[in-house]
């Protein structure tokens, strides 16, 4: 290990209008983390690293620290700042803390979330071998067009182009000098420098870099993480209570006219078939492991109240319902006169469609013989993966 001297400028000040959130770029979730968490993740694994700088938009600061926190390390100095109006002005008020042992700064968009630490390290270190500024990126695959309005001018000579990424690389003195001393805007931190007469090179970038703007990058980049989905059976039986005043509850609701069901809570068959089928997929045990009839505040519960806190379980470990679909066995209640107001309900409990169906033993059975009520329900939940898959290679 070499001497931590290389500070990364993280931006995160920028509103993101194109990206259509209802909040700035940076703190848009991807594969339930935000952007800053993603850019972060690879950062804190920068070789020789000593500090890094987070510029965010001034309302936003106390978030950002909390974001921030979940990443520190004992020997790297962390700082989170505010930010200008313009990326240019974020990036000269996070200069301003730069810690006086820093040789080597790497600007970093967090647009460009998934920039893998490698490409981090490959400019450090092309940096410290040229003492100058370098830039990482891709030859343009495109055709390139110059316009007038609507006329197409020219076709551009594309051997000759290339598309910026970042990080950004420069050593720290020559980048705050310049940064001190502009005049103009510039849409990044090479084409400020190159206004000062200074050169800059390049090194080959990577696809994982591509910068997310619009509701189109952001869908891309949750395809790289892909799901992991799984599935899920449970089933209920209960048999019918000779207690005429207790009613019937199935899919949360009261169904008027039919006997209840005995049982240590409601007697719900679907409610509990469903929370076993999701806790089944989760992986975290069954219903009688969770609320068993040892535990006296379950007594006579809402079927609610096993899905609230089934899904509640099951969200701490990440997962969503995408679908639900359940069957009630046997010969009465008849379910028809019922599905919409069932589905219904669960459906604005749960957040996921739920599809709910009938069938018969054909008189086989305690079933057949009306003596009680069954369950057999299946759960579709999936999560997104830790990491993205590497589909893009290079």
């Amino acid at each position: 290990m070499g001497t931590r001297d290389i500070a990364v400028v993280l931006v995160a000040a920028g509103r993101g209008e194109r990206l259509g959130a209802e909040k700035p770029k940076a703190f848009v979730e991807l594969a339930g983390r935000t952007l800053i968490s993603h850019s972060l993740e690879n950062i804190v694994a920068v070789a020789n690293l000593a500090q890094v700088i987070v510029a965010v938009p001034k309302e936003l600061i106390a978030e950002a620290n909390q974001l921030v926190s979940a990443h520190h390390l004992t020997d790297v100095s962390f700082a989170v700042v505010a930010g200008g109006q313009t990326r240019q002005e974020s990036i000269s008020l996070a200069l301003q803390n730069l810690d006086s042992q820093v040789a080597v700064v790497l600007v970093h968009d967090a647009a460009r979330a998934l920039a893998p630490t490698e490409l981090f390290d490959r400019v450090a270190s092309r940096v410290r071998e040229t003492k100058g500024a370098v830039i990482p990126a891709l030859p343009v695959v495109d055709t390139v067009k110059r316009i007038s309005d609507d006329l197409i001018l020219e076709t551009v000579d594309r051997e000759s182009l290339v598309s910026a990424q970042t990080p950004q690389g420069f050593l720290a003195a020559e980048l705050t000098e310049v940064y001190a001393a502009a005049q103009a805007e510039f849409t990044d931190d090479a084409a400020l420098f190159q206004s000062f007469g200074k050169s800059v090179s390049h090194i080959y970038g990577t696809r994982r870099a591509f910068k997310i703007t619009t509701p189109e990058d952001l869908t891309s980049a949750e395809l790289l993480f892909g799901v992991d989905v799984r599935t899920g059976i449970g089933t209920d039986v209960h048999r019918f209570t000779s207690d005429p005043e207790k009613p019937l509850f199935l899919g949360t609701v009261v169904w008027p006219g039919e006997l209840g069901l005995e049982g240590h809570s409601d007697g719900d068959a679907v409610s509990h078939a469903i929370v076993d089928a999701l806790l089944s997929a989760a992986g975290l045990g069954d219903i009688g492991s969770n609320f068993g009839v040892d535990r006296p505040e379950f007594a006579g519960a809402n079927g609610s109240v096993f899905l609230s806190e089934t899904l509640r379980l099951i969200a701490q470990h990440g997962f969503q319902v995408r679908n639900i679909a359940v069957q009630i066995i046997g010969n009465r209640p008849k379910v028809a006169p019922h599905r919409e107001r069932v589905e219904a309900a669960l459906f604005e409990l749960i957040k996921a469609p739920v599809s709910l169906s009938a069938t018969t033993t054909d008189g086989l059975g305690f079933l057949g013989n009306s003596e009680g009520v069954a369950a057999v329900a299946t759960a579709l939940i999936a999560r997104p993966n830790s990491s993205p898959i590497d589909r893009l290679g290079a």
